[in-house]
Order: C-alpha cells, then sequence, then structure tokens
C-alpha cells in the first residue's frame, strides 16, 4: 500500500499525518495544506478553503480518513453514505469532487449530477435506473431540483427510484452512496415522498453548511454549488 499519509501532487509531496506501518494519525491542518493544493490543480489558482466552512471540512475529514471515534463524537456513522447541504454556491460539489483524494488508497465515488441522469433516462429508459443503482460508488449531485423523467409518455421520480435502489444495496452488501443537495428535509420529503425520505435517513449522514453560508462562485472558484 506504500504511506498512505504521503501524497504527491505536482511534483511536491504533502503530508497529511504519521504513519505507523499499520494506521494514519491525521493531521487536520495538514489536511487542509494538500486540499488547498489540490484544489487549486482541480479548479483554478483562485481557489481557497474558507475558515467558515472548517466545520464541515473536519466533519468530511474524519469520515473519509474512516476515523470512527471522531465520526461517533461527531454524530457522523462512518458505515452510512453523507448527503451534504447548503444554500446555493457554498461549495458543495466542489467538496465532494475533492474530498476524495485525501484517501487515494481508498476506492473513490463518482460524482453525478442528478439532471444528467435523469436526461439519460429520457433517452433510454430504465435502463438508467438500472445502471446507477449498481455496485459502484457514486455522489448523486444536486438532488432534488431535477426534472421528472418522462420516457415513451411515462414520468418517473428517476432520483428517487435510484435513492430506493441504493437503499437496497446498502442493506445487502453497506455500499455508501453520498448526495449533494440545496433543499431541506421537509423538501426533500416533498420532493420524493415519504417513503424515499425514510429509507435516506439510513442511507445517508446530514452533513450541513449553516444556511447564511456565503456564495463563494464569484470568487471565481470552479463549480462551486
Amino acid at each position: 500500500m506504500g504511506n498512505p499519509s504521503k501524497i504527491t501532487e505536482g511534483g511536491m509531496v504533502y503530508s497529511l499525518g504519521e504513519f505507523d506501518g499499520k494506521q494514519v494519525e491525521y493531521d487536520f491542518s495538514k489536511v487542509l495544506t494538500y486540499m488547498e493544493a489540490k484544489g487549486k490543480l482541480l479548479f483554478g489558482r483562485n481557489f481557497r478553503l474558507y475558515h467558515e466552512d472548517h466545520k464541515v471540512l473536519l466533519k468530511l475529514c474524519n469520515y473519509m480518513v474512516r476515523d470512527r471515534t471522531s465520526c461517533l463524537e461527531q454524530g457522523i456513522d462512518p458505515d452510512k453514505g453523507i448527503l451534504l447541504s447548503g444554500p446555493v454556491g457554498c461549495g458543495k460539489t466542489t467538496l465532494m469532487k475533492l474530498i476524495r483524494h485525501i484517501t487515494p488508497h481508498y476506492k473513490p465515488y463518482k460524482v453525478i449530477p442528478a439532471r444528467n441522469i435523469v436526461f439519460g433516462f429520457n433517452h433510454v429508459g430504465h435502463r438508467i435506473i438500472e445502471d446507477y443503482g449498481n455496485g459502484q460508488y457514486f455522489c448523486f449531485d444536486d438532488i432534488g431540483v431535477e426534472q421528472m423523467g418522462r420516457h415513451f409518455g411515462k414520468d418517473c421520480n428517476v432520483i428517487g427510484e435510484i435513492l430506493l435502489s441504493r437503499h437496497e444495496l446498502f442493506l445487502e452488501s453497506g455500499l455508501r452512496t453520498h448526495a449533494t443537495t440545496n433543499l431541506n428535509a421537509e423538501e426533500l420529503e416533498e420532493r420524493y415522498g415519504k417513503r424515499v425520505r425514510s429509507r435516506m435517513r439510513e442511507l445517508f449522514n446530514l452533513v450541513a453548511f449553516d444556511q447564511n453560508a456565503q456564495d463563494k462562485r464569484g470568487t471565481k472558484n470552479t463549480d462551486k454549488k
């Protein structure tokens, strides 16, 4: 496995903590330094992390590195997925794309916009639901504001159906699913119904930005949802 506490980016080696040969003792300040550097490579030189978001970042970091003790102290079940919520522009999509890079020794998830999945359903039908209800790792981005799917004249709540399938996978094999949303719990229930909302509680840990979190898109950081 090598040393998972060290990551090389752009010819520089970043240390995320201390590795004793069995596990890494992560240093949050070092992880943030690496994330700043990786963020600039991914999203452009204007990217930066915000001090106001450190509470959310700490939860996400502890979750990604599987620090079970810290997760439980913060009310996070490390065996569930993450539902990252917050207002438009606060940085949800960017963080979910970025945070997976601090643990390159784990299998990464793919970040897929919910609207793209619905577009796919409109073209090919229920095969799309099967494609995303499988054993791969996904983060469904911006759920709850996508259009209703429609194929051959029949409407389908595509993301709702996929979440039901992912819940079954979670119960069968522990496969985790992640998502981002601008909506609150009541809005999600209105969009997907009580049954799906109930499954979402079992499927996800809710990690939320403050509702007054600033819109960071004006800073020219790429893809700040």
